[in-house]
C-alpha cells in the first residue's frame, strides 16, 4: 500500500467506528463487510481503546445516516445512481444496494488503489480515481448515465476544505442535470469542538479543518438561486441510544441541542 497523507489516512477512522458499532452497538449500525475486513487492516492502526465510545460511534452514525438517505433515495428512484465522494473504505454498497442502481466511488488514486485491494469493484460498481472537486468524475458518470437521477454522498469530506472550494463543487454540479447531495457538517461551534477534542482522540490532531455550516439555506443561496434545502437535521436525531454509556448519551444530546453536528441534503 502506498503511504497515505494526513487527510487520506483518516479513512481508517470510520472503518474502526463501523467495526465497533457492529460488535457492540448493532442497533446503530451493523456492517458485516467491515467485520469481514477487520483482520486485513494495517496492524499499526490506533487501538479502539484509545477512543471514547462517543468518538467511535460518531463515524458509525455518519454511515447510518448516509444509509438512511441512500435507501430513501433508492425507494423513490430505484434506477438512480449513487456517487460516493471521498469514498475511502466505505461499505455502503453492501448495506444499501437495491440490485438495480449503479454505484460510483470517487477518491484519490492511491486511496482507490488501496480500496481495490480490500474491496474489489462490485457488480454495478465503478471506482473512479481523481480529484473530488474536479469535474472529470461527473462528466464520466453523465457519459455513462446521461439522464439518471444522482445522489452524491460526501461523508466526512468537506470539513478539510475551504468554503470556497466546497461551494465551487456545488456550483459545478448544478450544470449536470438532476442531482442531490447529502453530507455531514458542523457548525462554527462544532468545528471548534472537533479541532480541540475529536480529531485528537482519533489520532489525527494534525488534520486541518475549515468548512462549517451554520445555515444550510445560506449555503444554498451562495450556491445558486435554484438550489433547495431538502434536509438540515441534527446528527443524532434518528439514532437509538438504548444501552449506550451515559457520557455518550449526554454528548449526543448536547450536540443535537446546539446544532453542533448535522446532516444536510441539497437539491442542486
Amino acid at each position: 500500500m502506498s503511504k497515505l497523507g494526513v487527510v487520506e489516512d483518516t479513512l481508517f477512522v470510520p472503518m474502526l467506528g463501523r467495526i465497533y458499532a457492529s460488535e457492540y452497538c448493532p442497533q446503530i449500525l451493523y456492517d458485516p463487510k467491515a467485520l469481514e475486513l477487520k483482520k486485513k487492516l494495517p496492524s499499526s492502526l490506533p487501538e479502539q481503546d484509545g477512543q471514547s465510545q462517543y468518538t467511535l460511534l460518531a463515524s458509525a452514525v455518519r454511515s447510518a445516516n448516509m444509509d438512511r438517505y441512500i435507501r430513501t433515495f433508492l425507494e423513490h428512484r430505484p434506477d438512480g445512481v449513487i456517487v460516493q465522494l471521498g469514498c475511502g473504505l466505505e461499505t455502503a454498497y453492501y448495506r444499501c444496494d437495491n440490485g438495480r442502481s449503479h454505484w460510483y466511488a470517487v477518491d484519490l488514486p492511491h486511496v482507490v488503489e488501496y480500496r481495490r485491494e480490500l474491496l474489489p469493484e462490485p457488480e454495478r460498481g465503478t471506482y473512479l480515481a481523481g480529484d473530488a472537486f474536479a469535474e472529470d468524475w461527473i462528466r464520466q458518470i453523465r457519459t455513462d448515465a446521461p439522464d439518471a437521477p444522482i445522489l452524491v454522498t460526501a461523508g466526512g469530506l468537506f470539513h478539510y476544505f475551504e468554503e470556497s472550494k466546497v461551494v465551487g463543487l456545488l456550483r459545478m454540479l448544478t450544470g449536470f442535470g438532476e442531482i442531490e447531495i447529502v453530507f455531514d457538517t458542523v457548525s462554527k461551534s462544532g468545528m471548534a469542538m472537533m479541532r480541540k477534542k475529536y480529531m485528537k482522540q482519533v489520532g489525527h490532531g494534525d488534520a486541518q479543518m475549515f468548512f462549517y455550516v451554520d445555515s444550510a439555506s445560506v449555503l444554498a443561496g451562495k450556491t445558486g438561486s435554484g438550489v433547495r434545502v431538502l434536509a438540515e437535521e441534527p446528527y443524532y436525531r434518528h439514532i437509538p441510544r438504548t444501552g449506550l454509556k451515559l457520557s455518550t448519551k449526554v454528548s449526543m444530546a448536547v450536540s443535537d441541542r446546539f446544532g453542533m453536528v448535522k446532516m444536510v441534503q441539497l437539491k442542486l
